[in-house]
């Protein structure tokens, strides 16, 4: 599941202009919290469960997105902690460039490494990684 902000990120807005600094031409930038849960295949059922969890979710100000796949999407980072924490299971960063499509495998890189994951307690889990370890991905 992906929780998102419908009212405005400013903590997004604050990336985007980061990025835009240190030279990551993206266009636009969307933060979303990933959380794993076993659903037994009654997704009806967890997404009740979840908008009824006031902890972690608010109708008033957040989105929930039932993703199709347990890795990130095209022009999408996971930033995974290293150390297991409160909270959610990643934070999903996805980029867009200036025609609203995700940025491309390179751009994504850029971003990743200027700014959106700091190695020595993150890691980064892209869709098309050979190199970067996804432990939910079928191995």
């Amino acid at each position: 599941m992906a929780i998102s902000l419908k009212i405005p990120d400013n903590t997004a807005y604050t990336a985007l202009a980061a990025l835009r600094r240190l030279g990551v031409a993206a266009d636009r930038i969307e933060r979303s919290e990933i959380r794993f849960f076993d659903d037994d295949g009654d997704v009806e059922s967890l997404v009740r469960r979840i908008e009824s969890d006031e902890t972690i979710f608010n109708p008033n100000k957040h989105r929930l997105t039932v993703l199709d796949e347990t890795i990130p999407r095209w022009g999408e980072v996971w930033i995974e902690p290293l150390e297991r924490t409160a909270g959610p299971d990643a934070v999903a960063w996805r980029l867009f460039d200036a025609d609203g499509a995700p940025v491309d495998r390179a751009l994504l890189d850029a971003a990743i490494d200027r700014l959106l994951c700091n190695a020595a307690i993150d890691r980064a889990v892209t869709r098309d990684t050979s190199d970067r370890d996804n432990r939910f991905a079928s191995e």
